[in-house]
């Protein structure tokens, strides 16, 4: 839907199927005549009136202050926290296991080829959880100011406090 208005009447709003477009402009010409015909448009068009005139309204959007919005990204940036602890807490007990058994290499004992295959197959696992922990960390210190920000918020406001006046005579 595209709505317009004229420069005369901005308090006239004249609303068509589609978008702005020259057939959108016509027809809302043909809305226009009818409403002069009718009697429901107050104003004379004395120098005549063409579709290029008219002036489309845009739909305002709601502005969302600037605390709001600060509200809305630190609750982001907390998800996001969880979100990387639930990964961390969730690979750490296979990734230390992998994490150990990395010392065969470093050794001259023997070693069976299916041991040093499955740890290359745990690398990923090994790899994943170290980034994410890392992730996590950075997240975490990044958080700190999006928790302040929340609490903030989420202060109830302090109730008056009523002096009473004592009069001293």
């Amino acid at each position: 839907m595209v709505r317009y208005t004229l420069p005369q009447t901005p308090d006239t709003i004249i609303t068509v199927r589609g978008k702005d477009s020259e057939k959108a402009r016509q027809k809302a010409m043909d809305q226009l005549v009818d409403m002069m015909d009718s009697g429901e448009l107050p104003t004379e068009l004395e120098n005549g009136f063409s579709p290029e005139q008219f002036i489309e309204v845009k739909e305002s959007k709601e502005t969302v202050s600037d605390e709001e919005d600060s509200v809305a990204q630190a609750v982001q940036i907390l998800s996001d926290l969880a979100a990387l602890k639930i990964k961390v807490v969730e690979s750490r007990e296979e990734a230390l296991k992998i994490r150990s058994a990395i010392e065969v290499l470093f050794t001259d004992e023997p070693v069976k080829v299916e041991e040093i295959v499955n740890l290359k197959d745990g690398f990923k696992v090994l790899k994943n959880f170290a980034l994410s922990n890392l992730r996590y960390r950075e997240a975490r210190s990044k958080a700190e100011e999006a928790r302040a920000i929340l609490d903030n918020a989420l202060k109830s406001p302090e109730p008056e406090i009523k002096q009473s006046s004592k009069s001293g005579k």
